[in-house]
């Protein structure tokens, strides 16, 4: 039989890997409208391409020390977090690729043939 201690020191140390797991399903459920929408519309011209960047940047770099400690549940969230805004920067980016018009530029001889061509000459 274990003494009242050892029980007592049990619980203690599941009352934190408890409240990381409810905080990370909460997080990351709260997330999933604005990445679902994101997915769905393509649309993310209300974010800054910046912000992004930088966010992904950080999360790269944070990553160093989440990934250090033991598994747990800020491994889940730290790596949904990853997934979730690097999905939001390729959108961000493809979005503004295809926004961007394509400017074709001519050779300069060409472009001033066609300009006497126009002209009438």
């Amino acid at each position: 039989m274990r003494p009242n201690g050892l029980r007592s020191y049990r619980f203690h140390m599941d009352i934190p890997i408890i409240a990381g797991t409810v905080s990370t399903v909460v997080f990351a459920v709260s997330n999933l409208p604005m990445l679902r929408k994101a997915l769905r519309t393509r649309d993310v011209s209300s974010y800054s391409l910046s912000s992004l960047v930088m966010i992904n940047a950080a999360n790269v770099v944070y990553s160093l020390y989440v990934f250090t400690l033991p598994i747990g549940p800020i491994w889940a969230l730290h790596t949904f977090y990853l997934v979730s805004c690097a999905i939001m920067v390729v959108l961000c980016l493809r979005q503004r690729r295809v926004a961007t018009p394509k400017v074709v530029r001519s050779h300069p001889v060409r472009r001033h043939i066609r300009a006497g061509r126009a002209a009438g000459a």
